[in-house]
């Protein structure tokens, strides 16, 4: 439990903006952009998001208690007497700061991580979370899955929380003695500004590919967005990049900080090589040193090397790292393999929600599958979210796969039956015979369980870790991991 916070208006507010000095003293005890969690000598942020404009709250906030109210200057507000209205340029990146001053700078006092990409964050913060776990030390991690303070486990709501939020829980891990903290940086975070403020002292880029399109307008403006991060970092920060990706050395154009590179095809700081790639683990070359790891394929032989860079690039030296990455086995809903007891049918559970990552890991599960083994992959694509990517998802699964189901993922607001549609126009033969398309995603699993023969390779992607179904705005439990299991001890 965090401590109570208690400051004064001139200890959290930057030092670009002017106070009158009748103000510097007044206390403020919380800060807030949600007016539904005012109370009294509260500062509220109003910030105008994407569906909801916090200006349109500031009467509730102050009827809430709320004594200073932080609001965009070119918004007009009226004005009441015995608040503060303090106008800023960008409430957005003021919150950041703001934040961050009021819980006493958190990201200076642990080593701050953030690791950011299309494909790979996930995984990359949880192997590192794991790693130094494991090697003794108590860290901190903010990620898709779940926030984590030492052994305490915080559920996320989404990949960055909001910047209140974030810098309460970064605060959290310094009162908890953290000595790192890990942390997926979604662009949805950069481009909100949720992470002004903060000291960086390592950032890594994995890759990136077409998604988040429903959000940024086109690709070019995701991939910029992304690359901003690096921007922002100072020249005591440095940044690492997966120079494989051919976006990987414009993410270190013009950036402060020190640069150092990693690959498996170029030259690099940090190279690596693949000896051998199978279901059982990966076996390779990584710095020069020889090692086997527990997890399988290329995209993560990317996620080992950069988890590796990380690593020693914070101090850590290498035959400290290296035996206790070869044996961590992963993210939860990331290339998870459940193996059936008795048939040795192996159902693997991935986040894949990506054209890219889809492709990444049926290649994955191509290349070290055995020839008599088929695929059956289990696919759907979210509802309000990028349709351009779903024909493209049912193409991919129908061209590496041997039987493939298409069915629901998160069809939030939209008919399941439309998204479906949406998929089989990407087949190149309308009638394809080995695609069936079942919109109840827990029968498309039990039914691909009942395709397969003994040994077989079962995946179930788009889902991964998450253990609900958005449906029609509410949330249903579903877990794909627990259904696989339930399935295999039936049969």
């Amino acid at each position: 439990m965090l401590k109570k916070v208690n400051k004064k208006l001139f200890e959290i507010i930057p030092d670009d903006i002017r106070i009158n000095i009748d103000h510097r003293e007044l206390e403020v005890v919380q800060i807030e952009i949600d007016s539904r969690r005012v109370s009294t000598h509260t500062l509220f942020i109003a910030i105008k998001g994407h569906q909801v404009d916090g200006h349109n709250y500031i009467a509730n906030a102050i009827k809430a208690g709320a004594t200073v109210i932080v609001y965009n200057e070119k918004i007009d507000v009226q004005l009441e007497e015995g608040v503060v209205f303090i106008p800023v340029s960008d409430t957005s990146k003021y919150a950041g700061l703001i934040a961050h001053k009021f819980y006493d700078e958190p990201s200076y006092d642990t080593q701050l991580i953030g690791v950011t990409g299309t494909n790979g964050k996930t995984s990359v913060v949880t192997l590192l979370y794991q790693a130094m776990t494991e090697m003794g030390y108590k860290v901190g991690l903010i990620s898709t899955v779940q926030n984590r303070i030492g052994d305490v486990i915080i559920n996320a709501t989404h990949t960055t929380p909001d910047a209140i939020n974030l810098n309460r829980l970064l605060a959290g891990m310094v009162e908890n003695c953290c000595d790192y903290v890990f942390m997926e940086v979604s662009s949805h975070a950069i481009d909100q500004q949720r992470i002004s403020g903060l000291k960086f002292r390592v950032a890594a880029f994995t890759n990136i590919s077409h998604d988040h399109l429903d959000y940024h307008d086109t690709f070019k403006e995701y991939i910029w967005t992304k690359k901003k991060f690096f921007d922002y970092l100072d020249e005591e920060a440095i940044a690492i990049s997966n120079i494989d990706d051919k976006r990987g050395e414009v993410m270190l154009q013009n950036t402060s900080a020190k640069v150092k590179t990693l690959a498996l095809r170029s030259s690099a700081d940090y190279k690596a090589k693949i000896i051998t790639d199978s279901i059982e683990g990966l076996h390779m070359i990584i710095d020069r040193h020889e090692v086997y790891f527990q997890l399988s394929g290329r995209f993560n032989a990317y996620n080992l090397s950069t988890v590796y860079a990380i690593l020693k690039e914070s101090g850590l030296p290498s035959d400290e790292i290296l035996p206790v990455l070869s044996q961590l086995k992963g993210a939860e809903g990331r290339f998870e393999k459940i193996i059936h007891p008795i048939t040795k049918t192996c159902a693997i559970v991935d986040y894949a929600h990506t054209p890219d990552a889809l492709d990444n890991v049926l290649q994955t599960i191509l290349q070290t599958k055995y020839d008599n083994q088929n695929i059956i992959t289990v696919i759907g694509c979210g509802g309000d979210r990028d349709k351009a990517k779903r024909p493209k998802m049912a193409q991919i699964a129908a061209s590496l796969s041997s039987r493939v189901v298409l069915t629901s993922d998160n069809p939030r607001s939209e008919d399941p039956e439309k998204i479906l549609d949406d998929m089989e126009a990407g087949l190149k033969n309308k009638n394809a015979d080995h695609v069936l398309r079942m919109v109840d995603r827990k029968q498309a699993i039990k039914t691909a369980i009942a395709l397969s023969r003994d040994r077989d390779i079962i995946l179930v992607a788009g889902k991964g870790h998450e253990k609900y179904q958005d449906i029609k705005g509410e949330k249903f439990l579903f877990d794909d991991k627990e259904i696989i299991i339930n399935e295999f001890n039936r049969t």
